[in-house]
């Protein structure tokens, strides 16, 4: 048997147990532990042990041993936490999981790495007064001694066992399950006496294993309701009637789940180590693992049955309502279930907000220590979820302005104190869902940013601003690539390199990101995301005979111009005013070479929209309507087109283009540049 095949069920299992070892170990209480979480910790370093000695990966096995002995001392109160500990707990935790990528990747740890880490957990046990580290070695897996195959009738008692047993019941079970369980359980401990007849069978057993492993071995060949087990003190009497294989005089016991390496290792043995750790933990799996591309092809063609489902609504329109009364309602039915079938489908990719928000607390713990600082962490929102597509990407933007809040945002104990703010920094991170989108804040109560600050560097820099520009434009200038007002530069941030990956990365998964902040209190970044990149939101509007489709979570209002609120700056631009400001008005039949569009901007209509902090307008000739559309990947299926960002199939069966409204400004920005550094 390959039991290679069931590595990537333990590396998602010990990454998600590690997960958890991270959050109770930064809960932990120095001074007064939680017991519930210190056996909760154990059992994590327990169950990767037990995984880790099945498939052989023996420096991870030799690592959680060494941190399951200091753990287990721990929860009975043999020794006294400490930070030291605690810390080294959290390095173990970090180590442990760069051996897992190691093995992953179908390699072996770094020898210096893991020799460090055995050698900090080594000296943790001796401060503490354990035994002598070098006898706190992970012991070498024994292999079971198999018990002697033929049943003989035995007429005495049999022999008790000498430190008691468990007593291993199986009901309903075939003669073929009968004989596997019986090897298993000899794989896990030391047969003492075995009965059986033609549909139970009863085993007592000496092991060191616990009734939960058991089960979670013995669940992959029976049913849980199938097994009852009890601890007996003594085998039991048994009649000269009864079959009992009696096993090898002076057998050692098998380490539990451990196999030695020249030991095959059943696919049961094997397959167990995700379920050990399921029955630790004292909960029954109630989920499934599922390939992500799997899933994403059921979305594909969901998507399909929604564009084939919206084009014969759209044909049946056509229809005589009383005369195809039953058709139409029928396309009715048709419709609801669709929408319903695709909003669950989409909601299988969906993942709660604190797969991100939990990295944090261990990075802001480091980082707080590392800078002087002290900040409290505050968490809103966790349960709020995202497409799995995206909140994977949005990990490493929030984590860069994560870093900046707290080394230039939040100050100092001492210049907070002299602030008459609390010494104590505080970090807020919130996610909401707002209408289609979901709204990512980042929010610190620093020292806020400084609009002279900001301007005095941008012209240093030889930027083009204007020093009446409102602060939203003001803060957007941070986003520009190496820009950064930064008084020293620190190995964790002030290079000016970063926050224009943020927002690019950001506008690649179709958001955009706010900015507001008031000195002296503090700053408030805001993503705003779609809640998936396979269904937009939006509004259809037509240009000549072409339809395009706008992203609703850009656009503010639409109207119609009025002359007197158009302006013209030359013969192809125009602004037009409205309430007060001057919008710069592009033109989508100039932007994309539309013949047979409305010239006259009056005759039009103009769709108000926001990017990148600035407001402009963009002339159509209608609206259609607003509604769900979904996305296709126009690059893949065509190429890339500039100001546009991905297509869709419209019920007729046409193909409407998604416009991007980001690179739309970003082009009339750069145009607008170009004619003014043109000579006159």
């Amino acid at each position: 048997m390959d039991i290679t095949q069931f590595y990537q069920a333990f590396f998602e299992e010990a990454d998600e147990l590690l997960a958890e070892m991270e959050q109770l170990l930064l809960g932990l209480d120095p001074q007064a532990p939680d017991s519930e979480h210190l056996n909760a910790i154990f059992r994590v370093a327990h169950s990767i042990k037990g995984g880790a000695a099945t498939f052989g990966f023996v420096a991870l096995t030799d690592t959680t041993h060494l941190a399951e002995n200091l753990l287990d001392r721990a929860r009975h109160g043999e020794l006294q936490l400490t930070t030291k500990m605690i810390d080294a707990f959290l390095e173990t935790k970090d180590v442990l999981q760069k051996q897992l990528s190691a093995y992953r990747d179908g390699g072996e740890p770094e020898p210096e790495m893991v020799a460090r880490i055995c050698a900090i957990l080594r000296q943790l046990a001796l401060e503490s007064g354990g035994a002598d580290p070098a006898l706190t070695a992970a012991p070498m897996p024994v292999p079971a001694a198999a018990p002697v195959a033929a049943p003989v009738p035995v007429a005495a008692p049999a022999t008790p066992a000498a430190g008691g047993a468990l007593k291993v019941h199986f009901s309903k079970v075939s003669e073929n399950d009968r004989k596997l369980l019986s090897e298993e359980l000899g794989n896990l401990g030391s047969v003492v006496a075995e009965t059986q007849t033609d549909n139970s069978l009863t085993i007592w057993l000496e092991t060191a294993c616990d009734a939960d492993d058991l089960i979670a071995v013995c669940c992959f060949i029976v049913e849980a309701d199938q097994i009852e087990i009890s601890a007996h003190p003594a085998a039991p009497l048994v009649t000269a009637k009864e079959e009992v294989e009696v096993p090898a005089p002076q057998v050692t016991p098998v380490v539990p789940v451990a196999a030695a390496p020249d030991m095959p290792a059943t696919a049961t043995a094997a397959a167990a180590t995700a379920a050990v750790a399921a029955a630790a933990n004292g909960k029954e799996s109630s989920s499934i693992r599922v390939d992500v591309e799997k899933v994403d092809q059921i979305i594909n063609l969901v998507g399909e049955l929604v564009i084939t489902q919206s084009m014969l609504t759209q044909t049946a329109s056509t229809l005589d309502p009383v005369l195809h009364e039953r058709l139409l309602s029928g396309m009715g039915h048709l419709e609801r279930n669709a929408r319903d079938l695709q909003e669950s489908v989409m909601s299988i990719r969906m993942m709660p907000m604190d797969y991100v928000f939990s990295r944090f607390p261990r990075l802001i713990r480091d980082l707080s220590a590392k800078l002087g600082k002290q900040i409290q962490l505050v968490t809103v929102g966790k349960e709020t979820e995202l497409d799995k597509g995206l909140i994977e990407r949005i990990i490493d933007p929030i984590t860069h302005l994560v870093r900046n809040s707290l080394d230039h945002g939040i100050e100092g104990p001492e210049q907070r104190a002299m602030a008459g703010k609390d010494p104590v920094g505080r970090l807020t991170l919130s996610a909401q869902h707002q209408g289609g989108s979901i709204v990512i804040e980042v929010k610190d109560d620093g020292g806020g940013l400084v609009r002279e600050k900001i301007i005095a560097k941008a012209l240093q820099q030889g930027m083009a601003i204007s020093e009446t520009i409102s602060d939203e434009e003001v803060w957007q200038l941070i986003f520009a690539p190496g820009f950064s007002t930064a008084e020293t530069v620190t190995d964790v941030s002030g290079r000016g390199v970063g926050m224009d990956v943020v927002k690019r990365n950001i506008h690649e998964m179709g958001g955009h990101v706010e900015i507001a902040s008031t000195q002296g209190r503090g700053t408030t970044i805001r993503i705003v995301l779609p809640l998936t990149l396979a269904i937009l939101n939006g509004m259809s509007v037509k240009v000549g005979n072409e339809v395009y489709i706008l992203p609703l979570n850009y656009v503010i209002e639409s109207l119609q111009p009025l002359a007197k609120d158009v302006h013209s700056i030359t013969s192809d631009e125009h602004v037009m005013h409205v309430r007060g400001e001057y919008l710069a008005l592009i033109e989508l039949h100039k932007l994309f070479d539309v013949s047979g569009a409305v010239l006259n901007p009056m005759q039009g209509i103009a769709v108000i929209v926001q990017a990148d902090g600035a407001r402009f307008a963009l002339l159509v000739d209608q609206l259609v309507g607003q509604h769900q559309v979904v996305v296709k990947n126009l690059e893949t299926n065509y190429r890339k087109v500039p100001g546009i960002s991905a297509a869709t199939i419209l019920g007729d069966g046409n193909v409407a283009l998604i416009i991007d409204v980001v690179a739309v400004q970003r082009t009339n920005r750069e145009k607008a540049g170009q004619l003014a550094a043109a000579p006159a």
